[in-house]
């Protein structure tokens, strides 16, 4: 009568002090993931993995472009926020780049002194609403009140319609 292990014959038998070392023994990524097999398949591996990061281009990280000069802008903007140049950098990033996208710079466009730069923050915050749920702080929400009340009938207008969507 077999208990059918005979196949297991030909394989050395481990001591449990080895089963346990192997336990205990961190996985390496290799163990956990099947590489391609052959240099054949390690270049097309290669290959599809090259074509899949051009695809994605400057993207990758939030780049608006390959230099990353988008970041630098928005990061020019930040730093001048408080300051006389706050304007000039958002001029800056708005003649370079258009509304901004991102939640934080639009934010901070908001408290720009021209029309045009409010209306950009404006803009931006609107399109990020339009593409999904905006998350809108109680400050934004003050900021936007506020604004409503503005002077200009054309950034008193957009405040209203974003207060009202959010």
């Amino acid at each position: 009568m077999t208990d059918g292990r005979d196949d297991d014959s030909d394989r050395p038998k481990l001591s449990w002090s080895e089963i346990d070392k192997r336990r205990d023994k961190p996985r390496t990524r290799e163990d956990r993931e099947r590489r391609p097999r052959g240099a054949a398949a390690e270049a097309r591996s290669q290959a599809a993995t090259q074509q899949y990061l051009k695809k994605l281009g400057g993207s990758l990280f939030g780049r608006e472009g390959a230099s990353g000069r988008g970041e630098a802008l928005a990061r020019a903007v930040g730093d001048a926020q408080g300051t006389p140049g706050f304007t000039g950098a958002c001029r800056a990033y708005l003649d370079a780049l258009g509304a901004p996208k991102d939640a934080s710079l639009c934010a901070r466009f908001l408290d720009a002194c021209e029309p045009e730069l409010v209306l950009a923050g404006l803009a931006g915050l609107e399109a990020l609403r339009a593409g999904g749920p905006l998350a809108a702080s109680p400050g934004l929400r003050a900021r936007l009140r506020s604004l409503a009340d503005d002077a200009n009938d054309e950034v008193a207008t957009a405040a209203e319609a974003l207060l009202r969507a959010i």
